[in-house]
């Protein structure tokens, strides 16, 4: 069983036999591409077998199959200088990188985690070793070589399996490999997560001993609790009884009676209620002070019976179950309608499918599917073909035109557009979308969860980020909506990832879905650029519930504002700025109820006023007024009333409203570096968003 839970996530696989694979096959699994670096023949486990009958080369070992279901295979020659170049050119593309060599090995070839976090700084380096890494503590046996079974001695497992202390007993499973892998898989995704918030990868390893010592973790406090050195319990449980394995008359069962009210039912099942309010055996204590007794009475009733028979009386009555072998197993109900041996397909035809352990883990709102096949030797050399531009550092000139083109739509419309899995296009309106990195070329957009495409931008590959010019309001109107003809009733044509871009937008970014992050009521859709086109136009701009342009489309502007509103200007003249000055000595920004006013009210035979664009939209807070105020270029000599100031030696202190002296200080920090933004918010709070001039680019 399958998931693409995990879609998006790389992942270079460097480990061999059990551990390593173990850990990368479920990640593998739920849809992360895992790519084995593999060298020579491969995987020490491609040899191990066994093989079936219908493979006379022996290329599909068993033990291979299983755990590498669903991966690539490249070969590369770490020794050599070109497959450690090709190797780090894959590191940087990747998220994690998992190995289980011995300390060292990596430091030796050049390829230490150091190395490759220079590289890829938000790489995850997973290390599993027999006795961990001098990295988060050195031991003594750091350089020793590690097995399952040595881990097993070495952690405990065997000291305490068995039926006594003179028969010490290994696991049927590779425990030692299998536990330590599943430890390394929650490490990855712990680590994951904190890069994702952080943009930093580390450093992660689990030692197989460590492992073992946390899987005996009982061992650990018996030892502290009691002074004793817990040994082998045979297949009982230390202080509980009955709980272990009873024989049947054909085979064994296994039974675990914690609680008083399931021993007291199964006495009513054997026929001998008065057991269950025996003061011998009533309590949990008086069963594990009279074990033997127990276990006797228990197994003198249940050897009469066969695992059928006690399988129908005591199912679902008891902890109880038969003890089964892989026939069994292979016949019971739960198997099948759990799907928990499904086959996996050979990667040709003419490869009879294998029958493998499925993956355990379901998610309830994924859809399950088929688990893919193991990969031939250096099956995906192809992939390596693909590194160049991928792992190659972004070009100054790139650099600084993508800077660019962010950085001209400091507030605008976008739609957002994708497609479905069967092609459909899908869209939604957004009020605005942000750069998050330049290098890579990063932009997020912000999806609500009740929205009716939400799922479909979560799960899509490529996804567009359109800027509206603001002459298409009806078409920021008709992705808001609900309606099922948007894309039959707005122009579009597809870009190079056959991603819908809307004709007339100012401009497209194509990208790749690169992160998804929760954010409450809504989902961070995050996109690695891969191109984008703009041109010349000023963008559509939203505030406060209606539209408004950025550029001189006064009339729009007053349109969009309802209510109370009052229309000001920065007067720039000659180097400095013309203020009102009033009787009382105060200074303001001249204003008027409409543009049409204040132009008519500034302009005589004397001076000339030509605004040049828009400069700050904020809402008073205590009566709900508007404020609109334009950036203005005067010539002339200054009317009646103006007075000009230096802006040097601003009259601030003259300013009796609060918002028009930020706003004053705010013109002359900006005039002296010269770029000026738009402010929007209230007159206590708000944004400043960056304008820059209009270029065309495509990349």
């Amino acid at each position: 069983m399958s998931t693409q839970i995990l879609k998006g996530l790389r992942v270079l696989d460097l480990s061999r036999m059990l551990s390593g694979p173990y850990c990368t096959m479920h990640l593998a699994d739920h849809g992360a591409e895992v790519i084995k670096i593999e060298a020579g023949t491969g995987d020490t486990s491609r040899g191990n077998g066994p093989f079936r009958d219908d493979d006379p080369d022996h290329n599909w070992a068993g033990y291979f199959v299983s755990l590498n279901r669903g991966k690539k295979s490249i070969q590369l020659d770490l020794k050599s200088d070109g497959g450690k170049n090709q190797f780090r050119a894959l590191a940087a593309t990747a998220d994690v990188i998992v190995e289980n060599f011995r300390p060292g090995v990596m430091d030796r070839l050049g390829l230490s985690y150091e190395t490759l976090a220079k590289l890829n700084p938000r790489i995850v380096y997973a290390a599993i070793r027999g006795f961990g890494d001098p990295r988060t503590g050195t031991s003594p046996y750091a350089h020793w070589p590690s097995y399952d079974v040595v881990a097993q001695a070495m952690g405990g497992l065997m000291s305490i399996t068995g039926p006594n202390a003179d028969s010490p007993t290994k696991t049927g499973p590779g425990v030692g490999d299998i536990f330590t892998g599943m430890m390394m898989a929650f490490g990855i995704m712990a680590a994951l997560r904190e890069a994702e918030a952080t943009g930093k990868g580390q450093f992660v390893d689990v030692a197989m001993y460590d492992a073992m010592i946390s899987l005996c973790e009982r061992m650990v406090y018996l030892h502290d609790y009691t002074d004793k050195v817990p040994g082998p319990e045979g297949n009982g449980h230390p202080f509980l009884s009955p709980f272990g394995l009873y024989p049947a008359a054909d085979g064994h069962v296994a039974l675990g009676i914690v609680d008083d009210a399931f021993w007291r039912r199964l006495t009513e099942l054997m026929g001998k209620p008065a057991l269950g309010t025996d003061p011998r055996f009533a309590s949990r204590s008086a069963r594990a002070a009279h074990a033997g007794e127990v276990d006797r009475l228990v197994s003198g009733w249940f050897s009469k019976l066969s695992k059928a028979e006690l399988t129908k009386t005591l199912g679902g009555e008891v902890p109880f179950g038969p003890l089964n072998t892989i026939q069994d197993i292979a016949r019971d109900p739960h198997i099948e309608a759990r799907k928990m041996l499904t086959q996996v397909h050979g990667p040709d035809a003419e490869t009879r499918p294998w029958t493998v352990a499925a993956n355990p883990l379901r998610f309830g709102a994924h859809g399950h599917g088929a688990l893919n096949p193991p990969p031939a030797l250096g099956a995906d050399n192809d992939v390596l073909e693909t590194l160049t531009p991928t792992s190659s550092p972004m070009a100054p000139e790139t650099k600084r035109t993508l800077r660019d083109a962010f950085g001209r739509f400091a507030t605008g419309v976008t739609v957002v557009t994708t497609r479905q899995s069967d092609g459909t296009p899908r869209g939604f309106t957004a009020n605005s979308f942000s750069s998050v990195s330049l290098d890579p070329p990063l932009l997020l957009v912000c999806i609500g969860k009740a929205a009716l495409s939400c799922d479909t931008f979560a799960t899509c590959d490529h996804f567009t980020v359109n800027i509206l010019a603001d002459d298409q309001k009806e078409v920021s109107g008709l992705f808001a909506s609900q309606s099922p003809e948007k894309f039959n009733s707005v122009k579009w044509h597809p870009n190079a990832q056959d991603m819908p871009v809307i004709d007339g937008a100012l401009a497209s970014f194509g990208c790749a879905q690169h992160r998804l992050v929760d954010a409450g009521d809504h989902l961070i859709l995050i996109g690695r650029v891969l191109d984008f086109e703009t041109s010349d136009g000023d963008p559509l701009g939203y505030y406060k519930g209606a539209y408004f342009d950025l550029g001189l489309d006064r009339a729009v502007t007053e349109a969009a504002t309802k209510g109370d509103v009052t229309i000001a200007a920065v007067l720039a003249h000659e180097g400095g700025l013309l203020l009102k000055e009033e009787a009382d000595g105060s200074v303001t920004l001249p204003s008027a109820s409409s543009t049409q006013a204040l132009l008519k009210a500034l302009g005589d035979e004397l001076m000339k006023a030509e605004l040049t664009q828009l400069y700050a939209v904020y809402q008073v807070t205590e009566t709900g007024a508007q404020r609109i105020v334009y950036h203005a270029r005067v010539q002339g000599d200054a009317d009646t009333g103006l007075t000009f100031f230096s802006l040097d030696i601003l009259p601030l202190s003259r300013v009796s409203d609060d918002a028009e002296r930020s706003l004053l200080r705010r013109y002359a920090q900006e005039h002296r570096h010269g770029t000026f933004g738009i402010y929007q918010g209230t007159e206590v709070e708000g944004v400043v968003h960056r304008l820059s001039g209009n270029h065309k680019y495509h990349i």
